[in-house]
């Protein structure tokens, strides 16, 4: 199927995509921030460069697109043009994404993933994956996954 834009545009359009302070970090960060976490932001030495970081409870969040991290999810459809382009760097994404999280509970860090779809379109629980993170960070587990 093609594009049904030129190539110019659709350049411009993923140009204007970014990795940091996307609507659905800042809601977590907003959400977690009124329940009186405190939190660095994107600090960079770590591994996977995690998007929310809890020093004081050895805690890291990273919050995927669904696209960029190839969620299977209604929000995940590989595009119809430049198939192979796509499929390797999904691909190569989520294994950069597996090393950093499993790089991290080796240092002794604990990891949570937030997908987008958890929190994203009407009828979600926004509240409630809040409720559940910083439950999370004030227990002892090590790993959680919010999920559409």
């Amino acid at each position: 199927m093609a594009d049904i834009v030129d190539e110019v545009t659709r350049s411009r359009m993923m140009s204007g995509i970014r990795g940091k302070n996307t609507k659905p970090e800042m809601l977590i960060r907003r959400l977690l921030h009124r329940q009186g976490f405190r939190f660095r932001l994107h600090v960079c030495h770590l591994p996977g460069k995690p998007d929310i970081v809890f020093p004081r409870y050895h805690a890291i969040i990273f919050v995927h697109g669904c696209f960029w991290h190839g969620h299977n999810c209604s929000l995940f459809k590989l595009p119809g043009t430049h198939e192979d382009f796509w499929r390797e760097k999904i691909s190569r994404n989520r294994s950069n994404d597996q090393k950093a999280i499993e790089a991290l509970l080796r240092g002794g860090r604990r990891v949570c993933v937030v997908w987008e779809c958890a929190i994203r379109g009407q009828g979600k629980d926004i509240n409630g994956v809040a409720r559940r993170i910083g439950e999370w960070l004030r227990s002892e587990c090590t790993f959680i996954e919010e999920r559409g």
